[in-house]
């Protein structure tokens, strides 16, 4: 009977390591992923709308100290190389930690040395789940739940005129010399519509798993990043709707011209319905249907100068 639970032990394990860590739902993952051409590696400048600090990037194809258009920063297989570098803990060393702790318990000495025969195996699962469970929970406190709004948003908001930015330290550091030119870029009252509507279609496509949609809408590289969560939640067999997404409040952090394109970045607080399924049996796994959300994203836009469509390219969570 010992060999059969081993085993079982084992492939649980090994289920256990190869899973994407806790997936996260919402266009983007709540992570700070995408690139702003030359200016990836700079803090965009604070805003009436998210006055604190953009988070830095954790997942982006634009190498630092490299600067790159949108052109080249979102070429596919770039961006899926970044996706595969920023997986996290489960997806990088920690998985190989784990699967070391596997191969080695099926060998007979195990990730913590010392034990024999299936009591072992449990001991090793137990601390195995321990160390998932504080991850978790780590991850959660530092990220934070998004607070709950009990009325629905405030009406009338539209995006406010900005002054001049400031301008600001880069975060990668040497980056000012090898910089494009940059040129300032004038956006008005089409161009925050344009953004509005996006936020609203990333959205809708998001919840419909439209990669043909989302692929009109964003760079390659953002597609990539939405296929690689997507496939994230269908790992535990769960999907993400996002449901009746209006801007709340939204203002011009920066704009400006490099290299044959413009790029916009714009603060966005916005409320919406954020629920996650599970497929097996449509019942939510994680956020609500009936109670909103709110959510300040830092979001940037690029297009062909100088009239191009605005397509996402980057999503910055605010700290």
């Amino acid at each position: 009977m010992r060999r059969p639970a081993f085993l079982l032990a084992a492939m649980a394990t090994l289920a256990f390591v190869l899973l994407p860590a806790f997936a996260e739902a919402r266009p983007g993952g709540r992570n700070s992923s995408g690139s702003r051409g030359s200016q990836t590696y700079s803090a965009p400048p604070p805003t009436q709308t998210a006055p604190g600090t953009a988070q830095r990037f954790d997942r982006t194809a634009t190498q630092p100290g490299t600067p790159a258009n949108a052109a080249t920063a979102a070429r596919p297989g770039m961006a899926g190389a970044a996706a595969t570098q920023n997986r996290g803990f489960f997806g990088s060393f920690g998985g190989a930690l784990l699967m070391g702790g596997l191969i080695g318990g099926l060998l007979g000495y195990g990730l913590f040395a010392g034990g024999a025969g299936f009591g072992a195996i449990l001991g090793m699962l137990l601390q195995v789940a321990l160390i998932g469970l504080a991850i978790f929970f780590v991850v959660r406190l530092v990220r934070g739940r998004r607070p709950a709004v009990a009325a629905g948003p405030q009406q009338g908001y539209a995006f406010q005129a900005q002054p001049e930015p400031r301008a600001q330290g880069g975060l990668g550091g040497g980056l000012k010399a090898a910089a494009p030119a940059r040129a300032p870029v004038s956006i008005g009252p089409t161009d925050y519509k344009a953004f509005e509507q996006t936020l609203v279609e990333i959205n809708a496509a998001w919840s419909k798993r439209d990669l043909a949609a989302l692929r009109a809408i964003a760079t390659p590289e953002m597609v990539s990043y939405f296929a690689q969560d997507m496939r994230d939640l269908e790992a535990r067999n769960w999907r993400n709707e996002t449901r009746d997404v209006r801007l709340e409040q939204g203002d011009l952090s920066e704009a400006w011209a490099e290299e044959g394109q413009e790029y916009a970045t714009v603060a966005m607080r916005f409320s919406l319905l954020d629920a996650t399924f599970d497929n097996a049996t449509n019942a939510v796994v994680e956020g609500s249907t009936t109670e909103r959300q709110t959510a300040t994203e830092i979001w940037t836009f690029v297009r062909e100068a100088p009239a191009g469509r605005w397509m996402l390219s980057a999503i910055q969570q605010t700290a």
